[in-house]
């Protein structure tokens, strides 16, 4: 399995990129989130990569972050999702920003990006929500706050507003706009319910 590359960068047109390593020329695709961070053709170049082996094809997805490619594996396990729509989805979303929506059950930021529907879109935070869990959180930048209140008070609450009836979406917003510091469960949905009346 071929996990990282460095070399020369001889070409990028989305989505494909190719790079001399030591005399070979590696074809990658890449999402438009890694275009972005490419270089000048003739430079020097390190990317992180996932190989896919099918019965007619050998591909090789380029990352320019080890966060973007951890979520285009958890991406990949989803029935239905293949590395194509993987790649589309990232190119569309940063992989953090992915997470967050995730995380929160933001289903409807996901609809806006291109192949993904409403079903889709709620088939990813469905199967994706329990594999975003600690350990890969902390393994994405900026998440690993999130990680860290996951059996939190503020996500108890959360769950609390979910099961009395408010959308996942819809019970985030309420909490994050409270100060929740120091406070208990009850005392966040009591804040949350106030303000929403």
């Amino acid at each position: 399995m071929i996990g990282r590359l460095r070399g020369i960068l001889l070409d990028k047109l989305p989505p494909m990129i190719l790079i001399d390593v030591q005399g070979v020329g590696y074809e990658l695709e890449a999402s438009m989130s890694t275009f972005y961070h490419l270089p000048e053709c003739g430079e020097t170049i390190t990317l992180h990569t996932h190989m896919v082996v099918r019965e007619d094809a050998q591909l090789l997805y380029g990352f320019y972050s080890l966060s973007e490619r951890l979520m285009f594996r958890n991406l990949i396990r989803i029935s239905g999702v293949g590395p194509k729509l993987a790649i589309t989805i990232l190119s569309g979303i940063s992989a953090e920003e992915f997470a967050r929506c995730i995380i929160e059950g933001d289903s409807k930021t996901l609809t806006r990006l291109p192949g993904v529907g409403k079903k889709t879109a709620e088939r990813l935070v469905v199967e994706l929500k329990d594999r975003l869990d600690k350990e890969a959180s902390s393994r994405l930048p900026g998440l690993a706050a999130k990680a860290e209140t996951q059996d939190s008070p503020v996500n108890d609450a959360v769950s609390a507003l979910i099961s009395l009836g408010y959308k996942a979406q819809q019970a985030s917003q309420m909490i994050r706009a409270l100060d929740v510091e120091g406070k208990s469960t009850e005392e966040i949905i009591r804040a949350a319910l106030q303000g929403s009346a």
